[in-house]
């Protein structure tokens, strides 16, 4: 929007100027004969099916070669590229723009014909939306997207329609758009996770073309930051991204900068895009490849600049992620997530912001490459996963080692269950024929001599929180330990006989804090290993 004073008016008038037509006064014919004529399209020309197929049994001077269109004979010639391109409407060897903005401009909202536009592609990334692909080459509600700059600096997003940028290898590389059409313009105020993005890639790392239609470039050293943004669609008969072979557009493209993870922590800045290699060393819930339906997981990561820090720099040594339901996950990392192993991943252009970092739309998680760009051996981990201790600084949705003696327990939730001793299954149902055995709902096996599964919560008097109430959720081999010298012959327990035991340490996820009153609900967790097993320390306690 932009607001129009008129000298001598009596008020203000306000502009819609997300499309306008630019006006030339006082052109040179010449120069503007030039200039639209990239946009005229050539007249409709008559294809007959024996040439689009090329039958040999009719040749160019047969009479069976000649149709007849809006009263005028028309002779067949050879079958070119130049008739295909005249048949959808695109010169056949008009120059192309370095403008997009030109493009929109002169096109408005309809569709454009005529030349296309020389851009380069920096980012490739999926999108939710509410549509359902026409072609299921997509999960239902994704489409794949196109961060492009033109030759000026202008940035649009393309937002393909079916399968046009299906298995296409496009970034980084200089690309030819037609058959675009606007959707909308964005600025900075609407679409901040789009310019946080764009920024990235500001100030541009080759000098850019000045405007107009000279072919000359100028280099700017303070260039202002993009201020708004087109979203342009492709077209599902017309849309056409063509690669262009060693064009000098492509000077533009800037790669995502991998950092460590030590780096990106001491330098916290606002709505600021970051990219990082990581090991996945805890992820919550547990991702299901099979399950699209998006929703909000958490990983814990850490890399080797973590584990080594030394004491007193005040970083933390693991780092919570969230990957947001606006994140498109691909198959692959899906499958590697829910394989439940610690795995590394590249995450590319996450979103940190106040402290957290988040995986948003636009951002990317790839299994590690080594064309990617990274030594090896620089961020991989080399010894085993060191935690910090649960003290002031713990945030939410963090991993921490806790230890500390019970000073409570929670009685209103503690219970017990029997489980399966083969299979660990806990739908059993009892048999009354067979004496109060019971029979197991999944492997469908009498079980005689079930295991006992209890659900427990202590407080515990954790050293570095000694004004917290600190409540942990044990894991069963922790309640196991834990009542090893205090449950009596029919399996219950006294409460006053765990009270003063010491517990951990162990591992916990940080579920809950609140400051009045001060309060930590934790719940005990297994670390994830390489192999898929838990690398997680099991607390023992000592004989009495």
């Amino acid at each position: 929007m932009q607001k129009l004073i008129i000298p001598n008016g009596s008020c203000p008038v306000i502009l819609n100027t997300y499309f306008c037509q630019k006006v030339v006064a006082k052109e040179d014919s010449k120069t503007a004969h030039a200039v639209h004529s990239w946009d005229t399209p050539l007249p409709r020309r008559s294809i007959i099916l024996a040439q689009m197929f090329r039958f040999k049994s009719l040749t160019n001077n047969s009479p069976e070669n000649q149709v007849m269109c809006g009263g005028h004979t028309t002779v067949g010639t050879d079958w070119t590229l130049r008739h295909e391109q005249a048949e959808l409407g695109f010169p056949a060897r008009a120059p192309l723009r370095d403008s997009l903005l030109d493009a929109v401009e002169s096109q408005g909202v309809a569709t454009w014909s005529g030349a296309g536009v020389r851009v380069v592609v920096q980012r490739v990334y999926s999108l939710r939306c509410r549509c359902q692909q026409a072609d299921g080459t997509d999960p239902p509600g994704v489409r794949v997207c196109l961060l492009v700059q033109d030759a000026l600096g202008l940035f649009s997003e393309v937002r393909s329609e079916g399968a046009v940028l299906k298995d296409r290898e496009l970034e980084g590389k200089s690309c030819r758009l037609a058959g675009m059409k606007v959707l909308q313009k964005v600025t900075r105020g609407r679409m901040t996770e789009l310019f946080s993005l764009i920024d990235t890639m500001w100030p541009p790392v080759a000098p850019l073309k000045a405007p107009g239609h000279g072919p000359a470039f100028e280099e700017k050293t303070h260039l202002p930051p993009p201020s708004f943004c087109y979203i342009l669609t492709a077209h599902p008969n017309l849309g056409q991204i063509d690669a262009i072979e060693e064009d000098s557009i492509s000077k533009l493209y800037q790669p995502p900068i991998p950092r460590f993870l030590r780096e990106i922590l001491q330098t916290d800045g606002p709505c600021t895009r970051c990219s990082f290699y990581a090991r996945v060393i805890y992820q919550r819930p547990q991702v299901n490849s099979l399950l699209l339906e998006p929703r909000e997981v958490w990983l814990v990561v850490t890399d080797a600049t973590l584990q080594a820090q030394g004491e007193g720099l005040g970083l933390p040594r693991t780092v919570p992620v969230c990957v947001a339901p606006s994140c498109v996950l691909g198959q692959e990392v899906r499958d590697a997530l829910s394989e439940a192993a610690s795995k590394s991943f590249f995450f590319r252009d996450a979103l940190r912001d106040q402290g957290q970092v988040v995986c948003v739309g636009r951002t990317v998680l790839l299994l590690p490459k080594p064309q990617l760009g990274v030594a090896s051996g620089a961020w991989e981990l080399t010894s085993p996963v060191r935690l910090d201790e649960l003290d002031s600084v713990t945030r939410v949705n963090s991993i921490c080692s806790v230890q500390g003696a019970v000073v409570a327990v929670d009685e209103s939730t503690a219970c017990s269950w029997p489980a399966c001793d083969l299979c660990g299954g806990e739908r059993l149902e009892r048999r009354p024929e067979d004496r109060g055995a019971f029979s197991c709902g999944d492997c469908s096996r009498v079980v005689t001599s079930p295991l006992l599964r209890r659900h427990l919560q202590v407080f515990l008097d954790c050293p570095l929180r000694p004004q917290c109430t600190v409540r942990v959720k044990l894991l069963q081999h922790s309640i196991s330990s834990l009542l090893r010298f205090a449950a009596c012959e029919d399996g219950s327990y006294e409460v006053r006989s765990v009270l003063g035991k010491e517990v951990g340490p162990i591992t916990c996820f940080v579920r809950s804090i609140t400051t009045r009153p001060a309060c930590v609900g934790l719940e005990e967790v297994e670390l994830l290993s390489e192999g898929g097993a838990s690398s997680a320390h099991r607390w023992q306690p000592q004989d009495p």
